[in-house]
């Protein structure tokens, strides 16, 4: 049998907002050893009734085609889409990045976050916590560029992603 590439898969997973939804739908991944490369969860409904799991995993084709229908058939689930396979879509993911430096080192870790547009959200004389949002690979770049001038911590958010145009999918 011939060997599949990996393909990288955004999925946005709409669910009942109430215990144990999550777990199961981690148990899931972890069970059939699927890898969850991001995981985010936020309500997105006025009553709190429904929440928007965004899970980005990968895997060859026929392995994204059993996670989705497997999560399909998980009761509490509304829908899956697949927005990489769905066609153009948003992701961002945004990070805290904490960088402790003086004299050049601070100067360069301004100049750096000037150029990726991250923005100084808390400062000492000593060190800085920038604020970056962007696509993975921007932010993994900034992180990057970071520890050559002085990188002590980071908080990720995980990819959020949404299909573009003007209707609901």
């Amino acid at each position: 049998m011939k060997h599949l590439p990996s393909e990288r898969h955004t999925l946005s997973i709409l669910v009942d907002n109430e215990a144990g939804v999550l777990a199961r739908i981690v148990g899931l991944f972890s069970a059939r050893g699927y890898n969850i490369e991001s995981l985010t969860v936020a309500d997105v409904s006025d009553d709190h009734a429904v929440s928007r799991i965004t899970v980005v995993t990968s895997g060859p084709p026929p392995v994204i085609e059993q996670i989705i229908a497997q999560l399909d058939r998980i009761v509490p689930v509304h829908r899956v889409l697949d927005l990489t396979a769905h066609g153009p879509h948003v992701e961002r993911e945004m990070a805290l990045v904490k960088v402790a430096g003086v004299g050049d080192k601070r100067v360069e870790a301004l100049r750096l976050a000037d150029i990726f547009r991250a923005r100084p959200v808390d400062t000492t004389t000593s060190s800085f916590v920038f604020e970056v949002s962007g696509s993975t690979e921007k932010v993994g770049q900034f992180i990057a560029l970071m520890r050559e001038v002085g990188l002590v911590e980071v908080a990720r958010t995980g990819v959020v992603a949404i299909a573009r145009g003007a209707e609901a999918v």
